[in-house]
């Protein structure tokens, strides 16, 4: 251990460990009890795959700093998003409430500025908060193209929305900060600990949003890019083993599910990709996830009564599964939904044990799909045909927690009505703005006919 080498290359992660006994050790005169509040950290990261990095057994990255919060954590094996897209993602996780209570339908609809958000309430009932990194939970952000491919998920077209997923290499051996927004941001609340966290006579929160394992921009697609591009350097490529990659089993394009076909040709992943180039991707994904992992709640608080989700603090804590909380038992279900772009059609998964169950839009006009877990880890055959009294028991459940088809009659209707609004604003520039969005090499194949698609669209009455 010369040069404090754990320490310093743990960075943030053990940092916090040291922080959190040194500073907010006092009783708070809202804690009933007088006992001494914790600190709080909370560290987010964008597109980190449990299932690809840090499940038990995976030997594919080397993850040190995750594995030492492992093996001395919670590991939630079974965790979901409540919405696998960037700003709806985080409104559910700010406001605590279900995607569909905080109506954060795509990137460019999140909470309002105003919003009381879990940071507010800690800092009115005695906590010092701060925050650096990626925060985006609230409306306006993303590209024009995002919030227009979501809005205009209804029409009747079909064009790629992203460049060709790609690998670059960039740098050499001694290339450690790859992302340097991050690693800054890293810097910042470490420093942060350090220089004024520790003389803090108050508990306090920090949040830190990373951006990696994201992928990059991919400005060779043309003007408006997506993010397309798993970039690395050859420092964070040699921590992977590309021995242990395992190269994923993939539907014919003919037995995908259809909203599934639409997500993958939006995305730009129905061409032909060797196992070379999978296995490339895959690579530098994990690269990405070893430099994340570099950077590496429980607060006496009363709790309001509307959030969505339940306490896991029991379980943290080693106590039962069956422990109560407030809102009484944890339901044994787990729900996500998604409204965004590349899906053409509100999506909702319910996770009860070993099922997985999709269903989309009004329930009856897409068809749904139903996984058993235990048997087909991978998610490539849809049992719902099979097992109908599971699909009828698991909708009744999904249909107890959100009424998904009036959900997703208004997401239609904000679409329709936001993209209306869009259009009007252009003016005479309506036809070339259009035209340059993230899908331009698609839509100029056929402009007129695109154009007419949406036309025919917003001519039609629900």
């Amino acid at each position: 251990m010369r040069d404090g080498g754990p320490l310093r290359r743990a960075g943030l992660a053990l940092l916090l460990m040291a922080a959190a006994h040194r500073a907010g050790a006092r009783p708070c005169p809202d804690d009933p009890r007088g006992q001494p509040r914790p600190n709080v950290v909370l560290v987010a990261c964008d597109s980190m795959d449990g299932r690809l990095t840090f499940y038990p057994g995976n030997q594919t990255v080397d993850l040190p700093f995750i594995n030492f919060m492992r093996r001395y954590g919670t590991v939630f094996l079974n965790a979901y998003t409540n919405s696998p897209i960037c700003c709806p993602s985080r409104a559910a996780m700010w406001s605590g409430l279900f995607t569909h209570l905080t109506e954060s339908w795509n990137n460019f609809k999140g909470l309002d500025p105003d919003f009381v958000t879990w940071m507010d309430l800690m800092e009115k009932h005695g906590y010092h908060t701060q925050k650096y990194g990626k925060l985006d939970y609230t409306s306006g952000h993303h590209s024009v193209s995002n919030r227009v491919e979501a809005w205009t998920r209804d029409v009747d077209f079909l064009l790629r929305q992203e460049g060709r997923p790609m690998v670059k290499l960039t740098g050499d051996r001694k290339r450690v900060r790859v992302m340097e927004a991050d690693w800054k941001n890293t810097d910042k609340a470490v420093n942060w600990i350090r220089e004024e966290a520790v003389n803090l006579t108050e508990p306090f929160v920090l949040y830190l949003g990373l951006n990696l394992p994201h992928p990059y921009p991919s400005p060779y697609a043309g003007e408006n890019f997506g993010s397309s591009t798993f970039l690395t350097s050859p420092y964070w490529l040699e921590k992977v083993i590309y021995e242990a990659i395992k190269i994923p089993k993939w539907s014919s394009l003919s037995e995908m599910h259809p909203v599934d076909y639409y997500s993958s040709y939006t995305k730009n992943c129905t061409g032909e990709f060797t196992k070379q180039e999978v296995r490339n991707i895959r690579a530098f994904y994990y690269a990405m996830s070893a430099e994340t992992d570099a950077m590496l709640d429980t607060a006496r608080i009363p709790v309001p009564q509307n959030l969505s989700g339940y306490s896991l603090i029991p379980l943290l804590r080693g106590g039962a599964e069956n422990d109560l909380s407030p809102k009484g038992p944890r339901p044994s279900w787990v729900l996500s939904e998604f409204h965004g772009c590349n899906v053409n059609s509100s999506a909702y998964m319910l996770r009860a044990g070993k099922w997985k169950y999709i269903t989309y839009s009004d329930g009856h006009s897409v068809p749904p799909q139903l996984f058993d877990l235990s048997e087909d880890p991978d998610e490539l055959t849809n049992v719902a045909t099979k097992f109908p009294l599971i699909v009828h028991s698991l909708d009744k459940t999904l249909r107890s927690v959100v009424n998904y088809p009036e959900v997703s009659s208004s997401v239609q209707s904000y679409n329709k009505r936001q993209f209306l609004n869009w259009k009007q604003s252009l003016g005479q520039n309506y036809s070339d703005v259009i035209a340059n969005l993230r899908w331009h090499q698609d839509w100029s194949k056929e402009p007129r006919k695109n154009e007419k698609a949406i036309e025919k669209w917003l001519g039609q009455v629900k």
